[in-house]
């Protein structure tokens, strides 16, 4: 599958990232960064030199994506800390539309793990906070 046909298949299945690594294709439907926690930790292969195509990245999304080996992006918003984990992180990336933070679902404050995220300053130090948070969202 090309980007482009990715791309077309995150807009029109509904789904919330389309991932595409060598002969696997697969949509994911979870808010947030539930499937790309999972992945990272249950099915890595998957991530490894993959493309992404994804409705909304913020920065904890883009550290569990650099931490699993993602190889290429497209999103369409990134927020700035997301980006420049990208950056710093060689991971091509490219967007439609670049914001401050990603909002939270009731767009009254930043989103919960984009808040998390703020203070780190590369993908290593954000995932013990996202893995708390998710441990703490399960329970």
């Amino acid at each position: 599958m090309t980007r482009e046909q990715a791309i077309e298949l995150l807009h029109s299945s509904h789904c919330s990232c389309v991932i595409v690594n060598s002969t696997r294709v697969e949509q994911f439907h979870a808010r947030g960064v539930k499937d790309l926690h999972r992945l990272l930790h249950d099915d890595r292969a998957l991530l490894d030199g993959a493309f992404i195509a994804d409705k909304v990245v913020g920065k904890g999304a883009a550290a569990l994506m650099v931490a699993g080996g993602v190889r290429e992006v497209y999103t369409d918003v990134i927020s700035r800390g997301a980006l420049s984990l990208f950056t710093q992180s060689g991971v091509e990336v490219e967007f439609g539309l670049l914001v401050e933070n990603i909002i939270n679902r009731t767009g009254t404050d930043i989103c919960p793990v984009e808040k998390l995220c703020l203070q780190c300053l590369t993908a290593e130090e954000c995932l013990p906070l996202i893995d708390d948070f998710i441990e703490q969202m399960n329970r």
